[in-house]
């Protein structure tokens, strides 16, 4: 199968794009600058000039290829409408990559026993917080294409973890706490860090796309998640990884100030509890990673 790729000199996306291409596939990706082309011909993609904003590049590449795998960003509406229009009536899939903080709460560090189902989110009256708003319009288009001949699908990862296995080899989330932790020698959650997110490993993520590739309904939408873990736990086992005493809290204008609103917010601070039985039910997935915290402590530091 021919594969065009966004994101594929990032974290999700690279790590797909080497599965593929090891098993058989032919995979075309997107590249902003020469040295992101040379990166990805290194691990045998082969380059498209571009960038998200390139409405006639993304169709041209989307029409000639058999699948189009969006890995690049979840809030890139234009992109997401070239490929829409351009896949209409094909059949073929359009996996498209969103992210848990969909759910996402302003908690800045405390619990919440709140769990989101995939059946609630796709409810027709669930709306989310407006600063999501943006983002869930462009799940339900993607989701939407399914009624026009468009094999559409929805992948909304929670926390990843683990090392890339592309040209990118560091996540979001647990690297910027590693970052803190290293610079100033103290691991530091936001507020009390009894905040819990579901987690997942990369290796099992990408399971899940080429699964979905090769047979996910139209129309499908998967949280992908394997586990779960307090930020607590989680910073305290980098400040273990690390050699350094227990992680400490901190308060959430410190945290918006190093890290900005976003990652400080929603990113690091908030609840992101979710459940998924579609991709277990639809693709018999099963992962085989389930603790981020077990990870931290045998892989973060040896960068296996």
């Amino acid at each position: 199968m021919r594969i065009f790729l966004t994101g594929a000199t990032g974290y999700i996306g690279g790590s797909i794009g080497v599965r593929l291409v090891a098993e058989g596939h032919t995979v075309t990706g997107l590249a902003r600058s020469a040295a992101g082309a040379d990166a990805l011909r290194r691990i045998g993609i082969e380059p498209v000039a571009g960038t998200l904003d390139d409405g006639d590049v993304l169709a041209r590449a989307a029409s000639e290829a058999d699948a189009v795998v969006n890995a690049a960003d979840s809030d890139h509406a234009g992109a997401v409408e070239a490929f829409v229009e351009a896949l209409q009536g094909s059949g073929k899939p359009l996996l498209h990559t969103s992210g848990s903080s969909i759910v996402g709460d302003d908690a800045r560090g405390e619990a919440s026993d709140r769990v989101w189902t995939e059946e609630e989110v796709l409810a027709p009256g669930w709306r989310p917080s407006p600063d999501k708003a943006a983002r869930v319009a462009i799940d339900r288009r993607v989701l939407g294409a399914a009624d026009h001949g468009v094999r559409s699908v929805v992948l909304c990862n929670t926390l990843i973890y683990g090392h890339g296995r592309g040209v990118a080899r560091d996540s979001v989330q647990i690297p910027l706490l590693v970052r803190q932790a290293e610079s100033t020698g103290v691991a530091r959650h936001i507020g009390p860090g009894a905040n819990i997110w579901s987690t997942v490993h990369v290796d099992d993520v990408v399971e899940l796309y080429v699964r979905a590739l090769e047979g996910a309904p139209a129309g499908s939408f998967y949280f992908v998640e394997s586990g779960e873990a307090s930020f607590k736990a989680i910073t305290d086992a980098i400040a273990g990884a690390l050699g350094q005493e227990p992680a400490r809290p901190w308060d959430i204008d410190s945290a918006i100030a190093a890290w900005g609103y976003e990652p400080a917010v929603y990113a690091l601070g908030s609840n992101s509890r979710v459940r998924d039985a579609a991709a277990r039910a639809d693709l018999d997935w099963r992962p085989e990673h389930a603790s981020v915290t077990d990870w931290i402590r045998r892989e973060l530091v040896r960068g296996a």
